[in-house]
C-alpha cells in the first residue's frame, strides 16, 4: 500500500518540475520547438538510467526509494503524452520539419542516453 504513496509523491514532484522547466524555457527562448518537454524528457532519461543502475542493477538502496524516484518521479517528470501532443500541434501548424526533428532528437537522445548510462557506466 505504501508503494502507491511513494509513487504518488514522486509523480507529483516530477510533474511540478516538468511544468516549471516548460514555463522557464518559454520565458527564455522564443522557438516553436517544444524545448521544455525535450529538456524534461532528456533529464528524466538520464536520471532514470542512473537510478535503475543504482537500485535495480547494483541492488543498492531501499525499495521505497526506487518506487519514489524511478516509478514516481521519473514517470511524472517525463511525459510522452505532452511530447505526442506538441508534435501533432507542430504538424497541424505546418511545421512538419520541426515535428520530425522533435521526434528524432527525442527518441535518439533519450534511448541513446539510457543505453550509454546503463551499459557503459564507469
Amino acid at each position: 500500500m505504501m508503494a502507491f504513496v511513494y509513487v504518488f509523491i514522486g509523480g507529483g514532484l516530477g510533474s511540478l518540475l516538468r511544468y516549471g522547466i516548460s514555463i522557464l524555457t518559454k520565458g527564455i527562448f522564443s522557438t516553436d520547438f517544444p524545448l521544455g518537454t525535450f529538456i524534461a524528457n532528456i533529464l528524466a532519461c538520464i536520471m532514470l538510467a542512473l537510478l535503475v543502475y543504482q537500485f535495480q542493477i547494483r541492488q543498492e538502496g531501499p525499495q521505497w526509494l526506487d518506487q519514489l524516484l524511478v516509478i514516481g518521479f521519473c514517470g511524472g517528470f517525463s511525459t510522452f503524452s505532452t511530447f505526442g501532443n506538441e508534435t501533432v500541434e507542430l504538424i497541424s501548424k505546418g511545421a512538419t520539419g520541426i515535428a520530425i526533428a522533435n521526434v528524432l532528437l527525442s527518441l535518439i537522445t533519450g534511448i541513446g542516453l539510457i543505453f550509454l548510462l546503463r551499459y557503459f557506466k564507469a
